[in-house]
């Protein structure tokens, strides 16, 4: 089950936490979202770029997550 010596992590830290992983991965497909939109001018092309970026950062969400989720 659970091994009590181990410290649980407080609504706030979840909150601060869970808002820095969001922005981590966010924030570069909003970026290439819009970077494509304006050099291609066309919406579906960007949308696509937007999205290929969302899932690439997507994938290594998991070891940022390890990293900055664990409480040590």
């Amino acid at each position: 089950m659970s091994d009590p010596s181990k410290s649980k992590l407080k609504i706030s830290e979840i909150i601060v936490k869970g808002t820095i992983m969001a922005t981590i991965l966010t924030v570069p497909s909003l970026i290439a979202f819009l970077i494509t939109w304006t050099v291609l001018d066309n919406l579906i092309n960007a949308a696509i770029v937007g999205g290929i970026v969302h899932f690439i950062a997507m994938g290594f969400s998991l070891k940022i997550s390890k990293k900055i989720l664990i409480k040590k």
